[in-house]
């Protein structure tokens, strides 16, 4: 469906009743807001893994403003405060109130803005495998300790110059150290996550020219907020998750997964699934 959001049109779908019977009366499930990373892919990469929590609640995925098949966007309006500040307007337009949202990679990062700039709206928060600033030296030194310095040297000139030749040698490179599993992702993988990417030229002018702080909002943020993070992440290494936990009012909860790197769900799903399911609950 499309949703007219903030002076543009949002493309989202829905998975499972928001009502459930419950004896003689509806019961109403909590909402669970899905926003994918990036920037300049879609939602796709929730799918189908994320459905298995439908039974806990209703899910919603978004393409966000710039991305996916929400492209047909003004791209003066494709940054951070615009992008945290369309996910209350989509709730608004959609009915959903205390939503849990649950960002991965660039979409902790607007998850986190969000909650920083509208403490009183998310129920909870998920943080998985993001950060809170860009700081290009340390995702080099992820690549580097993951995939070696050919891969290091790629991520630093594609986080730096941005252009199609190092989108691809980035491509080539470092995404196969995205996980630590020899079997994902292949070569093929690879070639099939660059194809499937909607607006790369977003892609290549965040990650090449965006430099962001967010940590001194955070301390705003109200939730209960659950940080997952992997420990051979290369793109948002560990060391990231312990800067937002430091930034997080006290209380807040990290999970680190051991075996994992950038695509826990792939690794260690059934931990991560089960760590959701409690904390969704």
């Amino acid at each position: 469906m499309r949703i007219q959001v903030n002076g543009t049109s949002l493309f989202a779908d829905v998975e499972g009743p928001g009502l459930v019977p419950d004896g003689d009366t509806m019961r109403e499930k909590p909402t669970l807001l899905l926003l994918h990373g990036g920037p300049g892919h879609d939602h796709s990469i929730f799918k189908p893994a994320y459905g298995r929590l439908a039974d806990l609640a209703q899910i919603v995925y978004v393409d966000q403003r710039g991305n996916g098949r929400s492209q047909d966007s003004d791209p003066a309006t494709w940054n951070l405060d615009q992008w945290a500040d369309d996910i209350p307007a989509l709730c608004d337009a959609l009915g959903i109130t205390k939503p849990i949202v649950l960002g991965w990679s660039f979409g902790g990062i607007v998850a986190m803005h969000y909650a920083g700039r509208h403490p009183d709206h998310p129920a909870r928060l998920i943080l998985q495998s993001t950060m809170a600033r860009m700081d290009v030296d340390l995702v080099v030194e992820g690549f580097r300790t993951e995939a070696g310095e050919a891969a290091a040297l790629a991520a630093k000139a594609f986080l730096t110059e941005g252009t199609p030749e190092t989108f691809a040698a980035f491509g080539r490179l470092c995404a196969p150290a995205y996980s630590p599993d020899p079997a994902f992702p292949s070569t093929e993988d690879v070639h099939a996550m660059l194809r499937m990417v909607p607006n790369p030229e977003l892609t290549m002018r965040f990650l090449s020219q965006e430099r962001f702080d967010l940590r001194p909002g955070l301390a705003a943020i109200r939730c209960p907020t659950l940080v997952v993070a992997g420990s051979r992440d290369p793109i948002t290494p560990l060391t990231m998750a312990d800067e937002i936990m430091a930034a997080l009012p006290v209380g807040s909860r990290l999970e680190v997964f051991d075996k994992s790197g950038h695509f826990i769900p792939d690794t260690e799903g059934e931990r991560f699934f089960a760590l959701l399911r409690s904390f969704i609950v």
